[in-house]
C-alpha cells in the first residue's frame, strides 16, 4: 500500500514493465561489466550443465573422458542455441542449455537391453550416445512444427495471467530438490557459499553505499571465488582425507575427474559419436520431454521479458521462440549432447539478481560457452566446483525465477473464488503429483502408470514428473473450460490487461522489444 501523510491508503499501481532494471533487454552496460556479467551467466549455467552428464554418461558405460567431452559438446551447443535464439528467436536474454527432463528417457535408452551387448565401455557408450541422438533429433520435429506453422502461437493466445502464474511459479520451485538438498551434501562449504550470497547481494548494498552496484551485480562471482577458494584450503589441508567417498567427491576440490579426462584442445563436431540410430519406443519418449520441454520454456521466455523490463511475449514470438527451440534440440541431437534443450531457468533467476536484462550480456555469455567448450581443460577447472556451492546458488537464483509467477497475479483479482481455487489448485497438484509419482518409483522401483506398454508408461514418468507442466495444463485447462460465460472471468483472471499483447501490432512496444535484427521483420508479417 502506498500513501502520503493523511492521504487514504491506496493499492500499489499495476506495471506492466518490471520498475528497476537497470538495464534493459536493448539497452547495455559498458563492454567491461558486460563481460564480466555474460562470464557471470557463464558460470551460472556450468551447473546444469555438469549434473546432467554426471547422471548419465556412467549409465552409459561412459568414464570421465567420455563425461567431460559430453559437458564440452553440451557447452558448445548451449552457446550456438543461445546465439540463434537471442538472434532470431523471442529475442530475449534467455540462455538455452541442458533440460534436466531429458534424463530419465536418457536412463530408459542408457538401460536399454539391446546395448548390454558391447562389452567395451567406450563401445556401449557410442551405440547408446547414438540411440539417444536418434531419438532427439526425430522429437525435434515436435517443437519446430509447433512454433514455426503456429500451432504453439495458437495455443500461447489463451494463456492469461491467472494460467502463467502456476506455470512459472513451479518452474523455479519446482527444482526444490536441486538446491538445499545438493547444498546439504557439503554443508560446509555449501552454507557458507549462500550466507554470502545473501549477504552481498541483499544486505551490504543496503548498508554499504557504492556508486557503482558492485555487490548486488558481482555477487555471484564474488561469492564463489571466496568459497572456492575455502574449500581448495580444506582440501589441501587434508579436512577430508579420511572421510567417505560420497563426502570426498562433494566437498573435495580435486575430485570431479573433469581436468584429468578433458583434451587441452577438441573442436564438437555433429556426428562424432557416429551414425545416430532409431527405435520408435525412444523416440516417443523424448517427444513426451520435448513436449514438457516447450511447456517450460514458455514459463522461462514470460519470466524473462518481466526481468527485462520488456512487455509480455505476442503469442507469435513464443511461437517463434519454440520454433527455434526446436532447432536447439535437432543441434543437441545432431551434436550428441544427450540432452534436449530449454531456457536455463537459473539464468533467469541471474536477470533479476544483477537487475541487468541486456540481450548483449547473454550474447557474450553464449561466446564464453563456445570458447570454453573447445579449451577443454581450461572449462574443466571451472566446470569442477563443488556441486554443494551451484546448490547454494540454485536456493537463491530458483526462487528468484519463481517470484516472477507471483508478478502476474497483480493482474488478477485475487479476491475471486474462481481465482483462488485455479490458482491454489493448480499450485497443490503441480507439487503433488510428481511427488507421488517420483516417490512411486524409489520405493517400487517402476512408475505408477503400468499399462502394459512400458514405453506408454515412461511416457507418463516423463510429463507427470514435471511440476512446472503439471500445473500450467492445469490451470490453463480450468481457466478457459470454468466459469468461461460469467460476465466477471475476463477480469478476473486478468484477460483484459493480456488483450493488447495478444497479438504483435497491438502494442508499439512489441517492435522495440521482439522485432527481428537485420531487417527480417518484413519478411515475417505475422511477428
Amino acid at each position: 500500500m502506498t500513501a502520503g501523510k493523511g492521504d487514504e491508503l491506496v493499492p500499489h499501481p499495476v506495471k506492466d514493465q518490471l520498475p528497476g532494471v537497470d538495464y534493459c533487454v536493448n539497452s547495455n552496460p559498458s563492454w567491461a561489466e558486460a563481460v564480466i556479467l555474460g562470464f557471470q551467466h557463464y558460470l551460472v549455467m556450468l551447473g546444469t550443465t555438469v549434473i546432467i552428464p554426471t547422471i548419465i554418461v556412467p549409465q552409459m558405460g561412459g568414464g570421465n573422458v567420455e563425461k567431460a567431452e559430453v559437458i564440452q559438446t553440451l557447452l558448445f551447443v548451449a552457446g550456438l542455441n543461445t546465439l540463434l535464439q537471442s538472434w532470431f528467436g523471442t529475442r530475449l536474454p534467455v540462455v538455452i542449455g541442458g533440460s534436466f527432463r531429458f534424463i530419465t528417457p536418457a536412463v530408459f535408452i542408457a538401460l536399454s537391453n539391446r546395448y548390454n551387448t558391447y562389452l567395451d565401455p567406450r563401445e556401449r557408450f557410442k551405440q547408446s550416445m547414438r540411440g539417444m541422438q536418434g531419438a532427439l533429433m526425430i522429437a525435434s520435429v515436435l517443437p519446430i512444427l509447433a512454433g514455426f506453422f503456429g500451432v504453439w502461437r495458437i495455443v500461447t493466445r489463451f494463456l492469461s495471467p491467472l494460467s502463467k502464474a502456476p506455470l512459472v511459479l513451479l518452474l523455479g520451485i519446482g527444482l526444490y530438490q536441486q538446491g538445499f538438498p545438493l547444498l546439504a551434501q557439503c554443508v560446509e562449504i555449501g552454507l557458507p557459499e549462500l550466507i554470502l550470497l545473501i549477504l552481498l547481494s541483499q544486505f551490504i548494498p543496503h548498508m554499504w553505499k557504492l556508486k557503482q552496484p558492485l555487490f548486488e551485480r558481482f555477487a555471484v562471482l564474488l561469492s564463489v571465488g571466496i568459497v572456492w577458494a575455502f574449500a581448495a584450503l580444506l582440501t589441501v589441508a587434508g579436512a577430508y582425507k579420511n572421510r567417505p567417498l560420497q563426502t570426498q567427491f562433494s566437498c573435495r576440490v580435486d575430485r570431479s575427474g573433469l581436468v584429468s579426462g578433458a583434451s587441452w584442445i577438441r573442436f564438437p563436431y555433429p556426428l562424432q559419436w557416429g551414425t545416430p540410430n532409431v527405435d520408435a519406443g525412444d523416440v516417443f519418449l523424448m517427444l513426451a520431454a520435448a513436449f514438457v520441454s516447450l511447456i517450460e520454456s514458455t514459463g522461462g521466455f514470460i519470466a524473462a521479458a518481466r526481468y527485462g523490463s520488456a512487455t509480455y511475449c505476442p503469442a507469435s514470438v513464443l511461437s517463434r521462440g519454440a520454433g527455434w527451440l526446436g532447432l536447439g534440440m535437432l543441434l543437441n541431437g545432431l551434436w550428441g549432447t544427450g540432452s534436449g534443450a530449454t531456457v536455463s531457468v537459473e539464468n533467469v533467476g541471474l536477470l533479476a539478481l544483477t537487475r541487468v536484462g541486456s540481450r548483449r550480456v547473454i550474447q557474450i555469455s553464449a561466446a564464453f560457452m563456445l570458447f570454453f567448450s573447445v579449451l577443454g581443460k581450461f572449462g574443466a577447472i571451472l566446470a569442477s566446483i563443488p556441486l554443494p556451492i551451484i546448490g547454494a546458488l540454485y536456493c537463491v537464483l530458483f526462487a528468484l525465477m519463481s517470484a516472477a509467477g507471483f508478478d502476474l497475479l497483480q493482474f488478477c483479482n485475487l479476491n475471486s473464488y474462481r481465482t483462488k481455487f485455479i490458482l491454489g489448485f493448480s499450485i497443490y497438484m503441480g507439487l503433488s503429483v510428481p511427488q507421488y509419482f517420483n516417490g512411486y518409483v524409489i520405493t517400487t522401483g517402476r512408475g505408477p502408470v503400468q499399462s502394459g506398454s512400458a514405453t506408454f508408461d515412461q511416457i507418463m514418468q516423463v510429463i507427470f514428473t514435471s511440476p512446472a507442466a503439471v500445473a500450467g495444463i492445469i490451470a490453463y485447462f480450468l481457466d478457459i473450460t470454468l466459469a468461461r460465460r460469467h460476465p466477471l472471468t475476463r477480469k478476473d483472471s486478468g484477460r483484459h490487461w493480456w488483450a493488447k499483447f495478444k497479438y504483435y501490432g497491438r502494442d508499439p512496444r512489441s517492435e522495440e522489444f521482439y522485432s527481428l535484427p537485420y531487417g527480417l521483420s518484413k519478411y515475417f508479417p505475422s511477428v
